[in-house]
């Protein structure tokens, strides 16, 4: 059963580790494609965050972020293929903070894209829960591990 654990964590880890990858390699001096893609949905993001709760985003270099993306995908990818909690936590918080960004279905209701987006949208949200799921069942786990009775030793 280890080693089926340890193909499947490889496999899913496999989706953050190339995305990191690909996304190092085309970095450059401006953050990529990966910034100018992100980069009109973060503005309107922002706009709809002042626009309705007066909250003002402050002013973060695009690149930053992107750096902190791979940062996160990387390191909790790998992390992660080893069976750490820490690297799922960190793959998880991308996930969550990146999803309704990127995937901004709600915005496009009317259009075209709508499906496409919505799609992408439930798919990270299915890798989200599966980062639930592992963490659930490691912090299970460890709580059975520490009820058991320690066994006692039998003198001669």
């Amino acid at each position: 059963m280890g080693f089926v654990a340890f193909v499947g964590r490889v496999l899913f880890a496999s989706i953050f580790l190339l995305s990191a990858v690909q996304e190092f390699r085309e970095f450059g001096v401006d953050g990529g494609p990966a910034a100018k893609a992100f980069q009109p949905k973060f503005d309107q993001l922002s706009k709809h965050l002042h626009t309705h709760s007066g909250f003002q985003v402050p002013e973060i270099e695009i690149k930053h972020i992107i750096a902190g993306t791979v940062a996160l995908k990387g390191l909790g990818g790998l992390l992660f293929i080893f069976g750490s909690t820490l690297g799922a936590s960190l793959l998880a918080i991308y996930l969550a903070l990146v999803t309704p960004i990127l995937n901004d279905f709600y915005n496009h209701l009317d259009k075209p894209e709508f499906s496409q987006l919505f799609l992408k949208f439930t798919q990270n949200m299915a890798l989200f829960g599966a980062l639930l799921f592992f963490l659930g069942m490691k912090d299970s786990s460890v709580k059975r591990a520490s009820k058991k009775k320690p066994t006692k030793v039998k003198t001669v």
